[in-house]
């Protein structure tokens, strides 16, 4: 080895431990990197390759009953490759050991082979048989939360009739990537499943023999959706059409592309914060090794060595250090990239899902991880090239240690000796202390930033199941009933009370600006299911005009006062100007509602509803399900218990682990700052520390005048952080603002405590590690180096 080598691998023995402390923050840098890149291409990448293979619709349709020749007619509109009808129909499904009805969608499956567009993965078994009874293929999910296999039978209310089905196969589908059941934002797997059925036994069981309700279409390349989407509308208008629609509005595909578009925002948002502190922490311990290095670099140019040899001795430094934390980091990456796969499948269902670790993800992580330490050192090893040997093998010009605090000398001599040593010693280096200070406030962010999403779901789950719909259940019908099913409704075993509400698809335009939205009707006297304004204040709702939420007035660039376009999708198709009365919050999709006797009136065909919230005696909940079990024009039925069961469950889990892994993160950059600043404290002031010892200062006085700085810094650094931490969970917010969810931006005192609190505790590890080496001092060893 060469002898530049040689001293090389010596320093970083020397220096182990500071090494690893950057190191490692370094590495949480590169874990984060390959994280979101990982599992964005995991799940992208996968997806693209599914709806490839299993030839996934471009543009979806229902309508309520058309003949079957209507494929042929939309296959001559311009720019329709496929296009193929099917029959989809809600049921309510009744499994043994139950109590509650389960909800289903049944799809018709074309005689005896896979449908052209959105075919089944196979995980099992056949394709049912038009001749063999009611045979069902099942998704995945559901088989696998009630351990269906193939011959499992349940049963379930067909057009009002209650069949005993049988399982034949199961399977997925590109459609139902990520499956809701009615009313639902989380997946449920226990109480909803998508069926699969031969198209015969479809037609004959809910009375559609030659007829069709839905049509799904792929486009050539190049053509316009919005005009082939206008051409089916005007087809499908006599049949009944509820309006055609693309990919992007499509349930299972809206929830994935807001899964990408926040893992695009963690990608954004935490690799820059930790890329920074690395540089600060390379520079520091860079600065301080050149600095006791700078005889020996004298030497070294006195014999030969050239400036380029030199710096790449100083290079070689820091991209061992990166070499580290990118091998640390690469780990922590895959370990952390495999767990959260793990996740991503229990809610999206493909037929495979494998982190993806490309070898470019790697390299770019690491080139950026490599080119942050190289910046944090390129002063201090440009420094060290172009310092003359002459210079270099003269010791440095002593501090002038003049008084720095003349003009506020009753403000000092308030303070101790040591207390104005540990100032004095701040004040000769700012940029130092600065830096410090910074990189604790960067960590006690990052925690802030990922203990803020407790408080946030804490309030989100209080508006949404005991401030807006504060129902225990909710009745959804097959079709839009009159009102008396109303009065039906309240009669059922154990309710209380019953409440109306309509839901129309419709699209709300503003200029050239629109979505494609269900309008929500409900009573001005609602009392169960309500809607809040922006300060979670229940609203009455107009008797004419419009309230929607805060994300659709924005996506819309409405105002209140201002007049849209409401084009309804459903009964006569009436397109009416309605005023924007009120913005309203919603934390889950995209809202708009309206008085129910308004939405009757503009949608012109008399009094409907299509949905009963329930208030009900819970004492009888089991009787209540028995008959709406054989209820006809039920599809299904949503229990408030098991959806806050389910999305507490749900999110604490991930959330736990997720906030978990943000806080090591936090704690590691909180670690490394703190303990590099105090070694590096200690090396330069070893001497001067020995020195008070042999004068009579105690160990513990020692220390003080070491740690003081740390222990001001960190003092500092809280309300810093805490403003910082601010606005990184702003930041986190606003990357989580998607047209699927929202999460609301609240912090509560408590957490910024918390968050102090592990600070401090990393900050005070890493003070204990320094005292212990401060105890060890050889006074005479140290006294006798030179400065």
């Amino acid at each position: 080895m060469k002898a530049l080598d040689k001293k090389l691998l010596r320093d970083l023995r020397h220096i182990w431990t500071q090494v690893l402390a950057v190191a490692l923050v370094m590495a949480a840098g590169v874990a984060t990197i390959l994280i979101a890149i990982g599992a964005h291409r995991s799940l992208d990448g996968t997806r693209n390759v599914y709806y490839e293979r299993y030839r996934f619709a471009d543009v979806f349709t229902s309508a309520t009953r058309a003949p079957v020749s209507v494929v042929e007619r939309i296959l001559r509109i311009p720019g329709v490759s496929i296009a193929e009808g099917r029959i989809v129909k809600p049921v309510l499904l009744d499994i043994e050991g139950m109590s509650e009805p389960a909800s289903g969608l049944a799809i018709s499956l074309p005689p005896g082979r896979q449908p052209h567009l959105n075919a089944l993965f196979m995980r099992s078994g056949r394709l049912p048989k038009a001749d063999a009874g009611f045979e069902v293929v099942i998704s995945e999910s559901f088989a696998e939360a009630h351990r269906f296999t193939a011959g499992s039978k349940f049963k379930a209310l067909l057009n009002g009739r209650k069949r005993e089905l049988k399982v034949t196969g199961i399977a997925l589908s590109p459609e139902y990537i990520y499956a809701l059941g009615p009313g639902e934002f989380l997946p449920d797997d226990r109480r909803f499943g998508v069926l699969w059925m031969a198209e015969e036994t479809m037609e004959a069981a809910f009375d559609l023999d030659g007829a069709i309700n839905n049509v799904t279409i792929k486009l050539l390349k190049g053509a316009s959706q919005p005009a082939v989407i206008a051409a089916v509308d005007r087809l499908l208008a006599r049949y009944g059409g509820l309006g055609a629609y693309g990919r992007k509005d499509q349930a299972s595909h809206e929830f994935l592309d807001s899964e990408l578009q926040e893992l695009e925002a963690m990608r954004n948002v935490l690799p820059p914060i930790f890329m920074i502190v690395t540089a600060f922490l390379v520079n520091m311990i860079m600065s301080r090794i050149i600095a006791l290095e700078r005889e020996q670099i004298g030497l070294l140019k006195a014999v030969g060595y050239s400036r380029s040899g030199i710096a790449w001795h100083y290079i070689k430094f820091v991209l061992c250090i990166s070499a580290v934390g990118i091998m640390i980091g690469y780990g922590l990456g895959q370990w952390l990239g495999r767990g959260l796969t793990r996740i991503y499948a229990e809610f999206f269902r493909y037929p495979f899902l494998i982190f993806d670790s490309s070898t470019d993800i790697f390299l770019a992580a690491a080139a950026i991880s490599a080119t942050a330490g190289l910046a944090g050192a390129s002063g201090s090893v440009w420094q060290a090239a172009t310092l003359p040997a002459a210079v270099a093998m003269r010791p440095p010009a002593p501090v002038a240690y003049s008084s720095l605090f003349s003009r506020h000398l009753k403000v000092i001599t308030a303070f101790n000796q040591v207390t104005r040593m540990t100032l004095r010693h701040m004040v000769r280096k700012p940029l130092r202390a600065g830096g410090t200070l910074l990189g604790i406030a960067l960590s006690l962010s990052v925690l802030i930033s990922s203990l803020f999403a407790f408080d946030s779901i804490d309030f989100m789950i209080d508006t949404l199941y005991f401030r807006t719909d504060r129902q225990h259940a909710t009745l959804s019908f097959a079709d839009d009933r009159h009102p008396r099913a109303l009065q039906e409704a309240a009669h059922l075993p154990g309710v209380m009370r019953a409440e109306p509400a309509r839901a129309i698809p419709a699209r709300i335009r503003n200029g050239n600006k629109s979505r494609r939205i269900a309008v929500i009707g409900k009573p001005r006297n609602a009392d169960m299911s309500l809607v809040v304004d922006l300060d979670i204040r229940p609203v009455k709702l107009p008797r004419q005009g419009l309230v929607i939420s805060d994300k659709l007035a924005s996506l819309l660039d409405a105002t209140t006062g201002q007049y849209v376009t409401l084009e309804l999708l459903d009964g006569k198709r009436r397109s009416v100007e309605v005023i924007v009365s009120a913005k309203v919050r919603s934390y889950i999709g995209l809202l708009a509602a309206m008085d129910l006797d308004a939405l009757n009136e503009i949608a012109g065909d008399g009094p409907r509803i299509s949905s009963v919230s329930l208030a009900i005696d819970t004492n009888r909940t089991d009787a209540l399900y028995e008959k709406v079990k054989a209820l006809p024009a039920v599809a299904s039925i949503t229990l408030q218990r098991v959806s806050l069961a389910l999305f507490r469950d749900t999110l604490a889990q991930n959330i736990a682990m997720m906030m978990t892994v943000y806080t090591s993160l936090g704690v590691i950059i909180a670690f490394g700052v703190a303990y590099n600043s105090a070694r590096i404290q200690l090396s330069e002031r070893a001497r001067e520390l020995a020195s008070l010892r042999v004068l009579g200062f105690t160990r513990q006085e020692v220390a003080r005048i070491l740690l003081n700085e740390l222990a001001i810094l960190t003092a500092l650094a809280l309300p810093l952080g805490w403003l910082g931490g601010y606005g990184l969970a702003w930041l986190t917010a606003q990357g989580l603002d998607t047209e699927v969810h929202r999460i609301p931006f609240i912090i509560d005192r408590d957490t910024y405590a918390w968050a102090s609190v592990v600070l401090v505790a990393a900050v005070a590890v890493s003070a204990l590690i320094v005292r212990l080496r401060i105890n060890k001092l050889d006074l005479i060893a140290v006294l006798k180096t030179r400065d």
